[in-house]
C-alpha cells in the first residue's frame, strides 16, 4: 500500500521541505514537492512531521513498569509512550537482583515478539547491577555489585537477543571483560552510575563502551589526589570524540545553558535526549516506592523521599523536545535529531530520520509542538 502526507513542515536532516512525504510497504519512498496518486492520504498542512522519537533509556509511564514479569504490563508502558511520538525504545530495568532483571527481560522479549504493542521494542536496557555504589543515585544499594561473570554470562545466553544495551560502571571491570563479553555479542556498553577516571574510560572505549548514561547524572567529574588531578567520566565524555552523551532534557535535571554548553562541546551528532521516565510518568502519584527505593514527586520532577537527589523523570520524549526547543534555544532540526537521529545511529538501526530508505516512523505534532498523530512503519496508530 502506498501512502501520500502532505506537510509544509516535513523535517529532515537536511532542513525542512513544503510538499509530500511518500510510504510504500513500510518504507518512505520519497520526499518531494511532487504530487502522486496513492492509495491513501493525509494532509498536515500547519503541523510539523519528524521522525518518530527514539527512546533508549525509560523505566515505564502510564502507570506501568518495565520491571515485571508480564510482557503486557510492558506493552502497555510502551503504548503509553507512544501516543507521545515515541516510535521506537528500550525499556530499561534498574539494578535488581539477577534472577529479577531475567525476568524483566523475558517480559520485554515477550512483549517484542508477540506484538503486545506497536512500539519497535529493540532491546532491554539494563542499568545496574555492576555500579558505583558511590554513585548510585535513585538505584538500590542492597543489589549493587562488580560483574560476576557466571551471572551476566547466564543472562546473557538466555535472553542475548533481547538486551540491547547495559549501563556499568567501568571502574569496577578494570580489565574490560565485560566490555568486551557485550560487545561481542551485539550489546551496547555505556558508562553510568560511575567514579570512573580517564584510565578506566579508556579501559571501557576499547572494550567497545560508545556512550555516556545521563551525563552530569550520578557521573565523576575531576578530582585531587595530593595535588594531582584525574580526569572523570564528564571531562572523559568531552575530551573522548568516540563517545556518545545522553542528556535526561526533562528541564529539570539539567538546566538549559547546561544542556547548551554539552551540546556546544559535543555537537548534535553525539547527544542523544532520554527521557529516564518511572512508572509514575503520566500519573497523579505524588509518592511511594519503586525498585527498593522510596520516592516523593515535586516540582515536576521524582525525587527521593528525603529530597537529596532526583529519582527520575515524569517526562515524556515531546517534553524533552518542546524544552529543547523553546528553553534551549535548540532548533527543531537539531532537536530533532538529538531525539531520534542520535539514538537510531547508536543502535545500528534504519530509523530515526525522514529520508528515502528509512522506516516510516513518524511523529506529528501542532503549533504547540505536541503530537496529534503517530505512524509506525507507515501505519497510523489510534489510540
Amino acid at each position: 500500500m502506498t501512502v501520500r502526507i502532505k506537510c509544509d513542515n516535513i523535517v529532515t536532516l537536511d532542513g525542512i521541505l513544503d510538499g509530500y512525504l511518500y510510504i510504500c510497504d513500510g518504507i518512505i519512498a520519497d520526499i518531494s514537492k511532487k504530487y502522486k496518486k496513492c492509495d491513501t492520504g493525509y494532509d498536515f498542512t500547519g503541523k510539523t512531521l519528524l521522525a518518530g522519537f527514539v527512546e533508549l533509556h525509560t523505566h515505564g509511564a502510564g502507570g506501568y513498569p518495565f520491571l515485571t514479569e508480564s510482557g503486557e504490563v510492558v506493552g502497555r508502558a510502551c503504548d503509553y509512550h507512544l501516543a507521545h511520538g515515541t516510535t521506537t525504545i528500550l525499556p530499561t530495568l534498574s539494578a535488581s537482583p539477577i534472577e529479577v532483571m531475567e525476568k524483566g527481560v523475558a517480559a520485554i522479549r515477550e512483549a517484542r515478539d508477540s506484538h503486545l504493542t506497536k512500539s519497535n521494542i529493540i532491546g532491554a536496557h539494563l542499568e545496574g547491577p555492576y555500579l558505583s555504589p558511590e554513585q548510585c543515585g535513585a538505584q538500590c544499594t542492597d543489589y549493587i555489585t562488580e560483574p560476576i561473570e557466571d551471572d551476566y554470562r547466564a543472562l546473557v545466553e538466555r535472553y542475548g537477543d533481547a538486551v540491547a544495551r547495559w549501563t556499568y560502571a567501568p571502574e569496577r571491570d578494570p580489565s574490560g571483560k565485560f566490555a568486551r563479553y557485550l560487545t561481542e555479542n551485539g550489546i551496547l556498553p555505556s558508562a553510568g552510575h560511575t567514579n570512573a577516571k580517564h584510565p578506566d574510560m579508556r579501559v571501557a572505549i576499547d572494550g567497545g563502551c560508545k556512550l555516556v548514561t545521563h551525563l552530569y547524572s550520578c557521573t565523576s567529574t575531576v578530582t585531587r589526589d595530593m595535588g594531582f588531578r584525574s580526569l572523570g567520566v564528564i571531562e572523559s565524555a568531552f575530551l573522548e570524540d568516540e563517545l556518545f552523551v545522553e542528556l535526561i532534557a526533562d528541564g529539570k535535571h539539567l538546566p538549559s545553558e547546561l544542556v547548551r554548553m554539552i551540546v556546544k562541546i559535543k555537537g548534535v551528532d553525539r547527544v542523544a535526549l532520554i527521557t529516564d521516565s518511572l512508572e509514575i510518568a503520566g500519573t497523579d502519584i505524588k509518592e511511594g516506592v519503586m525498585a527498593g527505593t522510596a520516592f516523593i514527586v515535586e516540582d515536576g520532577v521524582c525525587k527521593l523521599r528525603d529530597r537529596s537527589a532526583f529519582a527520575g523523570s515524569v517526562a515524556t520524549s515531546d517534553v524533552l523536545l518542546r524544552f529543547a526547543v523553546n528553553e534551549c534555544g535548540i532548533s527543531i532540526t537539531d532537536a530533532s535529531r538529538m531525539l531520534s537521529n542520535v539514538p537510531a545511529r547508536l543502535l545500528g538501526i534504519k530509523r530515526g530520520r525522514l529520508e528515502v530508505g528509512y522506516a516510516a516512523d513518524i511523529a506529528v505534532l501542532d503549533g504547540g509542538l505536541n503530537v496529534t498523530e503517530v505512524f509506525v512503519n507507515g501505519e497510523k496508530i489510534s489510540f
